[in-house]
């Protein structure tokens, strides 16, 4: 016999925003979560070593300066395939933001995964870098198909 509801508890650590813990889960790989923690805690002492400001706020930056927009969607119409530009929701800019920040660092050579998830983030919030790139060759797609935006009904 139930003695009442359970209480919901936090999922988030006291120390991390939802942010940082998604940043965490995204760096995450094989199940191993503290190793991730890790390399995120080390990521925001470079940071803050190398540009003597607040790591939480060149993350936040660097985060809304990679959110892209407007994407391409295909549709086939017709027998044709034609990309169609759509805007992007909150959530799906937050995770293509975080998988294109992670895959710029992880493509580099040469460093750690600290040091080179480190160079991007400061690179991002500078609008620079290789997630940048891609931030900008989307929205260039985008405007390039502008002329099919009137498809995006069907």
């Amino acid at each position: 016999m139930s003695k009442g509801k359970t209480p919901k508890r936090s999922q988030v650590p006291e120390e991390s925003s939802p942010m940082q813990e998604k940043f965490i889960n995204y760096i995450m790989r094989r199940g191993k979560k503290s190793i991730a923690r890790k390399i995120f805690n080390s990521t925001l002492k470079i940071i803050s070593k190398k540009t003597s400001s607040d790591p939480e706020k060149i993350l936040k930056t660097a985060m809304d300066n990679i959110k892209p927009q407007m994407e391409v969607k295909p549709k086939r119409i017709g027998g044709a395939v034609y990309q169609i530009p759509r805007e992007v929701k909150p959530d799906r800019q937050t995770t293509l933001s975080l998988r294109w920040l992670i895959g710029a660092a992880r493509d580099k050579k040469g460093t750690s995964m600290d040091q080179k998830l480190a160079n991007e983030l400061i690179d991002a919030s500078n609008e620079q870098g290789a997630a940048i790139k891609k931030r900008d060759d989307m929205h260039r797609m985008a405007d390039a198909n502008k002329a099919f935006a009137h498809l995006a009904k069907y």
